[in-house]
């Protein structure tokens, strides 16, 4: 991974970390990159609500117009559509405007190749290289000088009649309240639940450039609870800035996160014969309850680092279908290459249908076991060095010997702040609060 892109593009604070001189040099790199596919490599650009994708937006696309790449401008669209597009415009590259679940003032650029992945890491060190270290082509003139042209109405289309035919599921009948994030997630989600039937209310879905997450979303659920509820729903749905995650609320007004999805999904492809080998992946942070409740129904987990480009990595090493993440990153690698709010919706809505119950009832099968998260401060060139300890080892020991299997011990250093990650799962809250406190304060004392 280079220094410039993250686990997700280059992100940060608009115009100061993420400035327009930064996309520019990244759309000029991004065509050097790109131009081995064709001389005239062809970008689609997608971009969420936020005030200043306009600014990254024309910016981004003057790079790659300077150096002869030509753009195909797709208006407000979610994440994993330009991930769809890209390969169904036979483009060389999708470019996404977008900070996800992060306040409006952030936002990030990310990039997918011509099959609707993210990049390779080579491939970003070769960007960044150029980025960085300002050699490369000079800028082309005249005849050379890439073209622009805007296809947000048939993008939308497009993605919207992708998404209906994964569903494979009227709505007719079912009352549903979706929340937007006042982001990417309005205009599909309208036509998408609109055009299959459901009696569709919409909250979130009046950006105004600053509004993005604020309150609302899969990070703020709070008003899609009680929308629920006052409404007399069968579900409730929330997606994020980029609708990259699904959050969902049950018809009493619960939430249902990645684990619950994962799981009553997992449940309808084993029953369907499409589950492969009968496997589901996530990552460390899901739920230990979720394992259990796979194990139900003869479906194995496998385990990743957190992100959902770990988890599509090994989906695609060991052949899973279904994979995610507690925050809601679902990818069905049957219809999609990342993380889908929508399609993961669909999926969800087409599982309860199928099932004949109501979705509360779907979820009680998963037992969700407390989790406690605490960080220890250390100094950031100590972040990994708790693992050769041999009193912290012993002590996760201890604590695994205590819970008897009816918990687990999760340390992880982070990944951009100087700190380790002390997570313990267990049946006892107060007593796995205990726990992770005296073991966070015992790395904090040795490595801080």
């Amino acid at each position: 991974m280079s220094g410039l892109f993250g686990t997700d593009g280059v992100r940060g604070v608009a115009n100061t970390e993420l400035t327009a001189e930064l996309a520019f040099k990244l759309g000029a790199a991004s065509v050097r990159a790109f131009r081995r596919e064709r001389e005239r490599p062809v970008f689609l650009i997608g971009r969420d609500t936020r005030i200043s994708g306009d600014m990254l937006e024309a910016a981004i696309g003057a790079g790659i117009l300077s150096m002869g790449g030509d753009i195909v401008k797709t208006g407000v669209l979610p994440t994993p559509a330009i991930a769809y597009l890209v390969r169904r415009f036979e483009a060389d590259a999708g470019i996404v405007i977008s900070a996800s679940h992060n306040p409006f003032e952030y936002n990030g650029i990310k990039f997918f190749n011509g099959a609707g992945f993210k990049l390779d890491d080579a491939v970003e060190d070769e960007i960044e290289r150029a980025v960085l270290g300002g050699a490369g082509e000079d800028p082309v003139f005249g005849a050379g000088l890439g073209r622009s042209t805007e296809s947000a109405s048939d993008a939308l289309r497009s993605y919207a009649d992708f998404l209906k035919g994964a569903a494979r599921v009227s709505l007719r009948g079912l009352k549903l309240v979706a929340d937007c994030a006042n982001g990417a997630a309005r205009a599909a989600a309208a036509l998408v639940f609109g055009e299959l039937g459901a009696d569709l209310t919409l909250i979130g879905d009046k950006p105004d450039g600053l509004n993005i997450n604020d309150g609302c979303g899969s990070t703020h659920p709070e008003r899609l609870q009680r929308c629920v509820t006052e409404l007399g729903a069968d579900l409730g749905l929330a997606f994020d800035g980029d609708a990259d995650r699904l959050i969902a609320v049950d018809e009493k007004g619960r939430l249902m996160d990645g684990d619950h999805i994962l799981y009553i999904c997992a449940a309808m492809l084993q029953e369907r014969g499409a589950l492969a080998d009968k496997l589901v992946t996530a990552t460390v942070m899901s739920n230990i309850g979720l394992k259990r409740a796979l194990a139900r129904i003869g479906c194995g987990l496998q385990l990743t680092a957190v992100g959902d480009r770990c988890v599509l990595e090994r989906m695609l090493k060991t052949g899973s279908v279904l994979g995610g993440e507690q925050s809601g990153h679902i990818i069905f690698l049957e219809h999609s290459t990342t993380g889908d709010g929508i399609l993961a919706a669909l999926q969800l809505i087409r599982a309860v249908v199928s099932s004949g119950k109501r979705a509360s009832e779907l979820a009680d099968l998963v037992t969700v076991y407390p989790q406690v998260l605490r960080n220890a401060a250390v100094r950031n060139e100590n972040k990994n060095r708790y693992s050769a300890d041999g009193a912290i080892r012993a002590e996760i020991k201890r604590i695994e010997t205590l819970m008897a299997g009816e918990g687990r011990v999760l340390i992880r250093p982070s990944g951009t702040e100087p700190l380790v990650r002390v997570m313990i799962e267990g049946g006892d809250p107060a007593r796995i609060a205990r726990m992770a406190d005296d073991l966070a304060e015992m790395i904090a004392a040795r490595f801080g």
